[in-house]
């Protein structure tokens, strides 16, 4: 017997390689290529996979929704407006590199003081501005260790780092960490650490994780790094922080974002923002990434496979079973 069309939507912006790549994973599927802006209700009434993400508010319109494959490794707002039935997966493991590279040049941009330089050669000023630090021995600690903030901790690791990551619940350690802990040890790690990365997404565990107190927790001069939610840090305490300086802060994400343009953490000292664009689609092989975890469900979805990647709607993470 003849096995019905699957409808799928993509709103991804993809190449003609892509999308080639994504109609070849199911020979009974009808693919339309859509922005997501380009939307209706009626369009995704009768979709039975979406890959990418979509307004929030059309969800209760795709009424015969069994699969929504989202292009971010976040799931904000996803699991409460699924229809009923509908699976829910993110593309974790497509972001490491893109984010754990900008992570990367943010902390070197930082440690080697590039940015004074930078307003040095603007003003033509040819001045030495003194000591610097290196990762090279530092004590970094990775609150999240995903596929963003393992790869992070990799990457120091390779440049001499003391790595530490801290995880929800225990795991095994990874080889490249020298020590691993939960949550709850975070006070007692945060005045050794040289640098504190967050990549965590948004949860209420996750909100406001860093306050007043465990800002000042943190060693002097040490490095606040935040690629996961604005809301992991209260943004008020950082700038008084900051503002002393006590400790520098390299952000990708802000509470509230996007800032307003006359928020007092654009001139704060020691505060470096970029308006969350380490992920995204800027690096190619991001995209590349996200198509083939995209590519690869709905593959399994035709056949009735496991799905990767699917979230847990009470925590907002991967389902423990798909992590490695």
């Amino acid at each position: 017997m003849k096995k019905d069309i699957i409808k799928v939507i993509v709103t991804l912006p993809v190449s003609d390689a892509h999308r080639h790549e994504i109609e070849s994973a199911c020979k009974r599927a009808k693919v339309d290529f859509v922005a997501p802006e380009g939307l209706t209700p009626e369009a995704v009434s009768d979709a039975e996979v979406i890959i990418g993400n979509m307004p929030h508010a059309l969800l209760k319109h795709a009424s015969r929704l069994r699969l929504l494959q989202l292009g971010s490794a976040g799931a904000d707002g996803y699991p409460e407006a699924m229809p009923r039935g509908a699976l829910l997966a993110n593309s974790s493991g497509a972001y490491g590199l893109a984010i754990s590279e900008h992570m990367l040049g943010q902390l070197l941009m930082i440690k080697k003081k590039l940015w004074l330089y930078y307003d040095n050669q603007r003003r033509s000023e040819w001045h030495d501005e003194g000591g610097v630090t290196g990762i090279e021995g530092s004590f970094v600690l990775s609150v999240g260790m995903g596929d963003i903030g393992g790869d992070f901790l990799r990457k120091c690791k390779a440049l001499g780092a003391y790595t530490v990551g801290i995880r929800r619940t225990p795991r095994e350690k990874p080889d490249y960490a020298d020590e691993m802990h939960t949550l709850d040890e975070l006070d007692e790690l945060l005045p050794k650490a040289d640098v504190v990365a967050l990549s965590q997404p948004g949860s209420e565990a996750s909100r406001h994780l860093m306050d007043e107190c465990r800002l000042r927790l943190m060693k002097r001069g040490a490095v606040l790094i935040n690629v996961g939610r604005g809301s992991a840090v209260v943004t008020d305490a950082l700038v008084r922080v900051c503002g002393e300086g006590h400790i520098y802060a390299a952000l990708d994400v802000t509470d509230p974002e996007p800032l307003p343009r006359e928020h007092p953490l654009w001139n704060t000292p020691n505060v470096f923002i970029t308006p969350h664009i380490s992920g995204f689609f800027h690096l190619p092989q991001t995209l590349d990434r996200i198509v083939s975890i995209s590519a690869s469900n709905l593959s399994r979805y035709a056949e009735g496979g496991p799905i990767m990647n699917l979230v847990d709607s009470s925590t907002g993470y991967r389902r423990a079973e798909d992590r490695v």
